[in-house]
């Protein structure tokens, strides 16, 4: 089976902590070229110095804020101008604030769109390209699980996360025939910055414990525990090599068995 990311180039958003992190990573262990993205300079440098470059990688960084999709199209264009193509995109993205969806004001639903769904589509057209022209594309959307069982409390992310998964669909369909796939990873409930403050706010919302909440979420999940990063990462990774390539099209869950429907 081949994984091996050799002489390829891989885009990571959101890739100085958490899932992103995890993922730029495992592309990098797997000899990938990895271009970080995220908006903290000072992290995105740390990042670059720590990821594993025994193959001879020479990566890099884009500091870009996804609050402004022109200012990031903008700036991938100008590094693709100036560099070889990517054969990976990673889009990842922190998701909006807990909350009801009829309690959200509209501009909260807008804000999420532009940050997911529009920056995606920024970032597809600057690099599927150079996709095209080496004839190997892999964009692996890193969503939730939400869009298939919608979480409670998480509705502005719901519904925009869905939006995300049928973009990515579409897109799939699209690209296929020039090589490309587009898949979705969906991470069930993992360690992460912001599980920690999904557990905050519904302990305050409830007048629970945390260790409470914590314990309400680990009764939905088979396994019995939370995911680790490095266990999202690991899928990404697959779907992001040669060996994934008839894999397109599909929304690839990995919650320890959490989703209740098939």
């Amino acid at each position: 089976m081949e994984i091996s990311l050799d002489q390829k180039n891989a885009f990571v958003c959101g890739s100085t902590r958490g899932i992103g992190h995890a993922a730029a990573v495992q592309l990098a262990q797997l000899g990938a070229r990895v271009i970080l993205l995220a908006r903290d300079e000072a992290a995105l440098r740390r990042v670059r110095e720590e990821l594993p470059a025994g193959r001879g990688q020479r990566h890099d960084y884009i500091c870009a804020d996804f609050n402004d999709p022109e200012a990031l199209r903008e700036k991938a264009e100008r590094f693709m101008a100036q560099n070889p193509p990517v054969h990976v995109l990673v889009n990842n993205t922190g998701g909006p604030p807990p909350g009801y969806a009829s309690r959200a004001e509209p501009q909260a639903f807008l804000k999420a769109f532009s940050m997911h769904l529009l920056c995606n589509q920024v970032l597809a057209q600057a690099l599927v390209p150079g996709m095209k022209a080496e004839g190997y594309g892999r964009i692996v959307n890193v969503i939730s699980t939400s869009v298939k069982q919608p979480i409670l409390d998480l509705g502005v992310s719901n519904t925009i996360r869905g939006a995300v998964a049928s973009w990515s669909k579409t897109l799939s369909r699209e690209l296929g025939s020039f090589g490309i796939t587009v898949n979705n990873v969906l991470p069930g409930t993992t360690k992460t910055g912001r599980l920690q403050a999904i557990i905050e706010d519904r302990a305050r919302k409830s007048g629970k414990t945390a260790p409470e909440i914590e314990a309400e979420l680990l009764a939905e999940i088979p396994a019995g525990r939370f995911g680790n990063p490095e266990e999202i990462a690991a899928a990404i990774a697959f779907l992001a090599s040669p060996a994934a390539s008839y894999i397109n099209g599909v929304s690839l869950a990995v919650d320890g068995g959490k989703i209740a429907c098939l």
